[in-house]
């Protein structure tokens, strides 16, 4: 992550203050990139040309042009060295891939923390602000289910299940992220303040948003699709039919990622939104096993806290018995007789072990004492 305690590149403080104009959201955004081909190119553009852009009226047009000068971004990025917040734009290495994957991606992200690369492997967590006893309940076990098996948590810091599943993932002392849809300097519900300091410490808190951006309602659903696009699957716990969750749900699957529901009572209008989603398909979540085996591989693979290198999120699940064996294992076929002689586990054991790696379809036989790691 790049630091923000000096000038940054021109171009990165161009894209710093297109996004700090307001009325530009992620769609006019993309538009006016594609169109002229950088941030500072949007600038050099005169108002004829960008009233040519779909979104772009004569006020917004105005707005940028006013722009020009960049101040407002050189304070910003000052700001932002001053309080400890990491800009991290599209084009750095360090920005997370599955995001840089989605349909109009944030251009630069506040990070209030730190994203790792084991939060590679997360799943969101989302759902009513007026969640029941049970909903509270049932995502704050999975929130600490998923994290003791050292998948990062990704919630919307909202009231209800969104600080239901951020305490839990915190109690099982995972990770955990919470994306706003405010500036960090503006933090909505302002009761999450003490809970954002937490995650912050165990994760990161991040938003697209200015810092002091306050809570406008058009933000919330635009927020969602970061949420999801994160994360390699979502969990919906209780969601009316009205309820903000199933937009991530649909920005989930316009993305390409898993859609899990958890059931409710068949009588309970706090879940109809989720028992829709069960018959359109989404998977039934009853816990932490469900998810890791619909999660499917991943597209590389992704080191997790402790070094161990991950294929798929079914390993892990796995017990450390089985993840040491399954790490002497290699993508090509291996002799078995090596596996033996690497591990401290005693042959008998190392054997029964490969056993149970290949009835969970980890790794393959091959004829001649071979032995494949496999992630499907």
């Amino acid at each position: 992550m790049e630091s923000a305690s000096h000038e940054p590149p021109r171009h990165d403080l161009a894209l710093l203050q297109l996004n700090h104009v307001p009325g530009i959201g992620p769609r006019i955004l993309s538009l006016l990139l594609a169109r002229f081909g950088s941030a500072e190119a949007v600038f050099e553009a005169s108002g004829r040309e960008l009233l040519e852009i779909q979104g772009v009226g004569p006020k917004l047009s105005a707005a940028i042009t006013a722009a020009r000068h960049f101040d407002d971004a050189r304070k910003e990025w000052r700001r932002c060295g001053e309080k400890d917040v990491t800009l991290l734009f599209r084009s750095q290495s360090e920005y997370p891939e599955p995001l840089r994957q989605i349909p109009d991606p944030p251009t630069v992200l506040y990070v209030h923390g730190t994203i790792e690369p084991a939060d590679g492997v997360a799943v969101g967590i989302v759902g009513s602000r007026h969640c029941t006893a049970y909903g509270r309940r049932q995502a704050h076990r999975l929130a600490a289910g998923l994290a003791r098996a050292g998948v990062t948590v990704v919630s919307g810091l909202a009231r209800g299940i969104d600080a239901a599943a951020h305490q839990g993932a915190l109690e099982a002392e995972g990770r955990t992220l919470a994306v706003l849809a405010t500036g960090l300097f503006k933090m909505y519900p302002p009761e999450h303040v003490d809970l954002a300091t937490s995650i912050r410490d165990r994760g990161a808190v991040v938003t697209e948003s200015p810092l002091d951006r306050g809570p406008l309602p058009g933000l919330f659903p635009q927020r969602n699709r970061i949420i999801s696009g994160l994360s390699r699957g979502v969990i919906i716990v209780e969601a009316g039919r009205r309820s903000g969750a199933l937009h991530t749900a649909r920005h989930a699957m316009e993305q390409g990622r898993e859609v899990f529901a958890v059931p409710g009572r068949i009588d309970s209008r706090a879940s109809e939104g989720c028992h829709d989603l069960l018959r359109d398909g989404a998977t039934l979540v009853r816990g932490v096993d469900d998810v890791l085996e619909a999660l499917g591989p991943l597209s590389e693979p992704v080191a997790s806290e402790d070094g161990t290198v991950l294929l798929s999120p079914r390993e892990l699940g796995l017990n450390p018995q089985e993840q040491e064996v399954l790490q002497l294992i290699g993508l090509q076929p291996t002799p078995i007789d090596q596996v033996l002689a690497t591990t401290a586990l005693d042959s008998s054991r190392a054997l029964a072990t490969i056993t149970v790696l290949e009835m969970k379809r980890l790794v393959q036989r091959h004829p001649g004492g071979f032995i494949e790691r496999i992630a499907r």
